[in-house]
Parts: C-alpha cells; structure tokens; sequence
C-alpha cells in the first residue's frame, strides 16, 4: 500500500470533489506534503486527521485516558532510560508518523519523532501543528541527534555520502519512520533514483535492527543514529543532524509515568549513559517546543 495519496485519492476517501481538497490544503486545515511541485498526502496522517475530527465530534471529555503507552520513533537512549527509570511506561515503537496516528487515535500518551520539513527547515513543529490543531498536547525536545550510514567495520563499500548508495543492498526502515522520510530527501538531495537503491524487505522497525542487519553481513549500510553505531562496533558516516521530540497529551505530561522518567533524565545516571553511547546533544532536552489548545 503506498503511504501517499494524490489528490484524487483523498478526495474519493473523504467522498468530497477534489475541489474542496485544495480548499483544505489553503485553509491549512488537512496534512499535505509537497514533493518537486506535487501534493502528495501522508496516508496515516490523513486517517488520523479524519479519526480526530470524529473524536472531536464526541467531546473531548468524553474520551478515555490513553494507556502508558510511548509510541513513535525509536531512539536507543530514550528506550533505555525508559526501562531503567521506573516509569512504567510501555512502548510500542512503529515510527514517527505511526505515533501521530496512534496517539491520535488514543492508544498512546506520548510519541517520540523526527520529521524535517524541507521546505520550512523545521523539526516536527510542522506535522504536530497540522495535526494537532486547538489540541491538548505539548512537544518537548529529547536531543539532537546525528543521522548517518552506518556500514561494516572498515566501511568496505567505500561509502561517503548519499549519492553512494546506488546498487547497495540497504535496509530501510518502515515507511512510517522519520529516517524512510529523512533517506528520501537525502537521495532527492544528492539526485539519484531511489529505485536504484537495493531496498531489503523486511523493512527494519528500530535502529537496533538496523544496526544488526549490518553486522551480520545482510546488508550493505543503513540510515541511523550515530549512538546505534557506536554500540554495535559499526562504522558510522555523518550525514544530517536533527532533533528528536516527544510530542505528549498535555494531562499525561504531569502524570507520573512521564514525571518519572523526566527526573530520571536529570539523574547522574542517565548522564553516564549518554556519554557511554556518545552521538548525543542533551542541553535542550525538556525545552517546550509546542504547546497546543
């Protein structure tokens, strides 16, 4: 199923003439992507917009609580310091544009992402405001992050850059991941074909997989975190450094699950941590980012 949708197809989706589409897309109001001139529609983010606004139809009071459940974006020293915080916290980690949807729909409190807006230069803000509208939640920044090839010991490809990756056997990630979004724009970037990349399926689903796809000789290189590279005994290329939030209903926020883990990550602990695994900027992580409603 392709994660787009064109413009007709939104249209026969919401059983509306494509007309009232482009409405939308002026009034800012439905998730919209631009690609070389062309809308295309991230087709989670369309259903989640479409399930918020039957939500929303109820009254906001009336829905349940969402479950301790931290879905979106994997991120090794998030996930860790989620297990060693006492938090009880749960996660579910099916990628940036899975958690929108997920906490969309109420089966997640929080979600952790990084989706870059080419065209604005912005971190999440963007994606977060179009579907989060007069919404309850709140974005706080985790880290900064450097994104990049990670490849074998040696680096036996060659590999510099983006533009190297034609005819390497290369493991993905979900398409509902940031890092499937981010290869996009680095290959579009660098002008090559993506169809000229050797796409492995099945698609990794956590950095961690990434990372081991590499290691036992499956695949040539992937696109992950420097600190997943680090920890597998990979070589790492530096290609593009982002930022990393947690996009949290804003009730949950000051529940003690989150509250938990927050005073964790000011512990000494967590700092050793950080500092073991390496390819993390940590001096903004609990800065407000987005405070919605």
């Amino acid at each position: 199923m392709n994660p787009f949708l064109t413009t007709r197809e939104v249209a026969d989706l919401l059983r509306v003439k494509e007309r009232k589409i482009y409405e939308l897309v002026a009034e800012q109001e439905i998730p919209v992507s631009r690609v070389t001139g062309k809308m295309l529609f991230p087709r989670d983010l369309v259903e989640a917009w479409v399930r918020r606004r039957v939500g929303l139809a109820a009254g906001a009071a009336d829905l349940a609580p969402p479950p301790p459940v931290l879905a979106g974006s994997h991120d090794p020293l998030l996930d860790w310091a989620i297990r060693e915080s006492g938090s009880e916290i749960a996660t579910f980690f099916g990628g940036s544009i899975d958690g929108l949807s997920r906490m969309t729909a109420r089966k997640a409190f929080a979600a952790g992402m990084h989706v870059f807006d080419p065209q604005t230069g912005e971190f999440n803000r963007d994606v977060v405001a179009d579907e989060f509208s007069n919404q309850p939640v709140v974005m706080i920044e985790w880290a900064w992050r450097i994104q990049g090839l990670v490849v074998a010991s040696g680096n036996p490809k060659g590999l510099a850059s983006a533009a190297d990756l034609g005819g390497v056997r290369f493991v993905p990630r979900q398409p509902e991941a940031g890092s499937y979004l981010l290869l996009r724009h680095l290959v579009a970037e660098a002008g090559i074909d993506l169809d000229t990349v050797v796409m492995l399926d099945p698609p990794a689903r956590t950095e961690a997989d990434v990372a081991q796809h590499v290691l036992e000789g499956r695949a040539d290189a992937g696109l992950a975190v420097e600190s997943v590279a680090r920890m597998h005994r990979l070589d790492f290329i530096p290609l593009f450094r982002e930022r990393y939030d947690l996009l949290v209903w804003r009730r949950e926020y000051f529940e003690a699950p989150m509250q938990r883990l927050l005073a964790f990550c000011a512990s000494a602990a967590f700092q050793r941590r950080a500092t073991e695994i390496g390819g993390y900027e940590l001096s903004g992580l609990g800065t407000v980012r987005y405070n919605g409603g």
